[in-house]
């Protein structure tokens, strides 16, 4: 069988067009009835994926391409989800590494290509959107044969099939010259140049367990790719730890192919294969599935570790409890243990504080989408500024130090410069491309917290930044925060136009008239660099000839709103982000201004 089988992933930096080629392939390949009516980016299957426009957990679908079983896993493209492209790469034979003809190889892109060729793995290479006007195909395919160079390919590797496509539209083709009616060449491409699996077919069925899915009625679904022997529904099967303990022994009780979009129920699977297996409700992912006759485990190589970390604590603001449907520290507890579940690269540790945990991940947008996930379930809590995670090497300090690459228009290059040598980085290239320049810098992560919004701010919404984590390195010194201060709430009460306008000229506001405030909650960015109280929620005294609040007018600046990501990088290290179903507050650690200020002279004293 495993003659008539494929394995591959598709690789690319995040919005090259990975999910958009996929859902190519599956109309192409008669997955889909003729008069099916189906969703662009169909794999992008959460709420979060279709309105970010990312994938953020990779998605198995298989086709069916001229005798040949085709299993292809759409991988994540942004650098905070890497641990899934890492995962998954172990469970196929070859990729489709997919580089945009205009933007050509971005950070993501060098990421998941090392992967790969550490893999062993011989790409073929697919140039996209060849369509676009500012596309430049050739010059795009010279950067990846460099990154290839760079990256210390063999010469088999260098050796690399190219393809040039449009996605959106179902076409690849050889040559750039050549006509284009669908991707029958990519498609002929994949089956003879990525191997079969190699899997050994005799033997114990042994089964390394590389994504965790789940079915109402079945549990847990193990998914991986079958290392050796074959399985039958209801054969005995020993689940071990990744250490090669004993978790259970059950029989494997429905056994899944994958096929189109779907799942389809199988009696029987051999070597080679990427199949789902339930029975297990302890499965999880990097645990070994064999044979009970061979309890032996098979390799699991660690991922990259965490670089970032925020605490998550329960909500104890004047407003706790009136938003959220689970408010209590076991409630959290158990939600954030079960995300270390799926999410191989995140961490969940206590503290000292049985309301406190401490979670660490990839990057601000891994846990930027765990919090959206968190609050759309009707969980309610808060969390600390991002923090990075630093190691000693030979004691000696290292933190961990980001590539950068940011597209922007030469008008706006050298505020971009500034802003980022403050932040204590390095820039190790520069090129003109048009009227934008594409700026390559190497920063701590603790110097890009918050760089995003400035980055936007100062090239009028039109800059593009992509980050990739690349190594650790020597502590490099202090780095200036938030220049600005905060604009505190006196008392607790509703916002007022009166209120507003008197305070107004001190600097932005968050808030805007009847919404609820509360002491310590900050509802403004001051315009001076310290933080300063005010009462936005004062009245206007009334009297015999006014006699309700709305008699006059006001004239009121509008109130700026952030969403999620903008608040976590909008919050200092004294204040916490108050998150429920309903609302984002960001509010002082400690609420009274009195306590502010013994805990600032204590920390001075330290």
């Amino acid at each position: 069988m495993s003659d008539q089988l494929r394995n591959i992933a598709i690789i690319a930096h995040v919005d090259h067009g990975k999910t958009t080629l996929v859902d190519q392939i599956l109309k192409q390949s008669g997955t889909f009835r003729e008069n099916q009516e189906v969703k662009d980016r169909v794999m992008d299957s959460g709420d979060l994926e279709r309105e970010k426009g990312i994938t953020i957990s990779s998605k198995n679908t298989a086709v069916d391409w001229k005798g040949t079983k085709i299993n292809i896993v759409d991988t994540p493209g942004h650098a905070d989800f890497g641990g899934e492209v890492e995962r998954i790469l172990k469970m196929v034979n070859g990729v489709i590494l997919l580089v945009d003809a205009a933007e050509g190889p971005l950070p993501q892109t060098k990421f998941v290509l090392r992967k790969s060729l550490s893999l062993g793995y011989k790409p073929i290479v697919v140039i996209n959107k060849i369509d676009r006007k500012d596309a430049r195909p050739d010059a795009v395919l010279d950067e990846i044969f460099d990154l290839f160079v760079m990256l210390d390919a063999t010469n088999d590797q260098l050796d690399f099939p190219v393809l040039y496509a449009v996605a959106k539209d179902g076409l690849a083709k050889e040559e750039l010259e050549d006509e284009a009616t669908d991707l029958s060449p990519l498609m002929d491409k994949i089956v003879e140049h990525v191997p079969s699996p190699d899997q050994e077919t005799e033997g114990a069925f042994k089964m390394l367990v590389s994504s965790i899915d789940w079915n109402d009625y079945v549990g847990r679904i193990a998914v991986g790719r079958i290392e050796q022997g074959s399985i039958k529904v209801n054969q005995e099967v020993a689940l071990l730890e990744r250490n090669g303990d004993l978790k259970e022994k059950a029989r494997a009780t429905k056994l899944f192919t994958f096929s189109g979009l779907g799942r389809e129920p199988i009696e029987e699977a051999q070597a080679g294969d990427i199949i789902a297996l339930a029975g297990y409700e302890s499965v999880n992912i990097g645990d070994t599935l064999t044979d009970v006759s061979d309890q032996t485990s098979l390799e699991y190589v660690d991922l990259d570790q965490p670089t970032i970390a925020m605490y998550f604590r329960v909500n104890n603001s004047p407003f706790a409890g009136k938003e959220g449907d689970y408010v209590t520290s076991n409630q959290m507890k158990d939600r954030l243990y079960k995300e270390t579940r799926t999410n191989v690269a995140m961490r969940v540790e206590p503290t000292k504080s049985p309301d406190v945990y401490k979670v660490s991940g990839r990057g601000e947008l891994q846990m930027a989408i765990l919090i959206e996930t968190m609050r759309r379930e009707g969980y309610e809590f808060s969390v600390s500024r991002p923090e990075v995670l630093f190691k000693e090497v030979d004691d000696v300090t290292h933190e961990p130090v980001e590539e950068v690459v940011v597209d922007v228009h030469q008008d706006y290059s050298n505020r971009v410069i500034d802003n980022l040598q403050q932040r204590k980085g390095i820039m190790t290239s520069m090129s003109q491309e048009g009227e934008n320049n594409r700026i390559t810098f190497r920063v701590p992560s603790r110097g890009l917290i918050g760089f995003r919004g400035e980055m936007l701010t100062e090239t009028r919404g039109t800059g593009i930044m992509h980050q990739q984590f690349d190594a650790y390195e020597p502590y490099a010194g202090e780095i200036p925060g938030r220049s600005r201060g905060a604009l505190i709430a006196l008392e607790k009460g509703e916002v007022t136009g009166y209120a507003l306008e008197g305070v107004q000229d001190r600097g932005q506001f968050f808030v805007e008239p009847g919404d609820p405030v509360y002491m310590g909650q900050v509802v403004g960015l001051n315009n001076r660099s310290d933080d300063m109280v005010v009462n936005v929620a004062k009245k206007k005294n009334l009297t015999n000839h006014r006699a309700t609040q709305t008699a006059d007018s006001v004239k009121l600046n509008q109130a700026k709103k952030m969403n999620l990501e903008q608040c976590i990088e909008f919050i200092d290290n004294n204040e916490l982000l108050e998150v429920t179903p309903k609302s984002l507050r960001i509010r002082k650690t400690h609420l009274d201004h009195n306590d502010r200020k013994r805990a600032e002279k204590k920390k001075a004293e330290v």
